[in-house]
């Protein structure tokens, strides 16, 4: 069902790779709300998923950037703005990798070479990102720049290895950069953090059905979707929340405030 919540809104969607990608799901659901897209992806990204079809499907152009380069990054938010006719009033921000996690490096034996890259695109191109919307004056006020997160940046989970370091180096940018773009532009900045989600990048964590099996049987309301957010991201994008700012946000059907659940305790109950 559309409401038309984002109708005459225009912004940049990070990170959709294919039908699996929360971002894709996203920009799905923003054409349906009314608004209009640049989509964007890391070059080698582009090579592999379908992010052209996603571009047909919602009526917007592709433009290809490395959101570790600057210049990319300005070359991209220009050209957003001349596209889409003005400044723009959303963002997601919607990527991360690990190489550690990919080559199957322990996190107390983390090659750091690799360590810097996936922090670089996981959370520091979160700053450049904000930086360069901030420096060129790209945003219109009251509008909402939103990165996705997960929750071990406060808890452990083991397996999920230096990615939950740069989540929570990324959920202190938004808050830090948060203030600033708030302060001086009226540009709310927010993180969501979302259950364990089928995503293709998601699964390359060792254990990721263990994760997603355990997460669903602690909440109560069961794992939140990739469209589940999509529609969190669009109520965020909208005009219904223009004094949330600086939050992390739980989309995770109550996981985040459960101790222990009755069917976990059952998986350990003797009979």
């Amino acid at each position: 069902m559309s409401y038309n919540l984002l109708k005459g809104k225009r912004g940049i969607i990070f990170g959709a790779l294919d039908e699996n990608s929360i971002a894709w799901k996203t920009a799905e659901r923003v054409h349906e709300e009314g608004g209009s897209i640049v989509l964007t992806n890391a070059p080698i990204a582009m090579r592999m998923g379908q992010i052209n079809q996603l571009a047909e499907k919602t009526n917007s152009q592709v433009i290809p950037a490395d959101a570790t380069n600057l210049e990319d990054l300005e070359n991209l938010v220009e050209k957003a703005m001349e596209i889409l006719g003005g400044k723009l009033d959303f963002v997601l921000h919607s990527i991360g990798m690990s190489v550690n996690v990919r080559k199957g490096k322990h996190y107390t034996d983390q090659k750091y070479d690799w360590t810097h890259k996936g922090w670089d695109v996981s959370a520091l191109s979160f700053h450049k990102t904000m930086q360069v919307l901030y420096k060129k004056d790209a945003m219109n006020e009251w509008g909402s720049i939103v990165a996705l997160t997960y929750m071990a940046a406060q808890r452990v989970f083991p397996d999920y290895n230096d990615m939950a370091d740069n989540k929570a180096y990324l959920e202190s940018i938004a808050r830090s950069f948060g203030y600033f773009f708030g302060k001086d532009k009226k540009v709310r900045v927010n993180t969501i953090s979302q259950s364990p989600t089928p995503t293709t990048a998601g699964q390359g964590v060792k254990g990721f059905d263990g994760f997603i099996s355990y997460a669903d049987k602690m909440s109560p309301l069961g794992n939140a979707t990739a469209l589940d957010c999509a529609n969190y991201t669009v109520s965020l994008f909208s005009d219904l929340t223009k004094r949330v700012t600086l939050q992390n946000l739980y989309n995770d059907g109550g996981f985040s405030n459960v101790g222990v659940s009755n069917e976990v305790m059952e998986a350990f109950m003797k009979e």
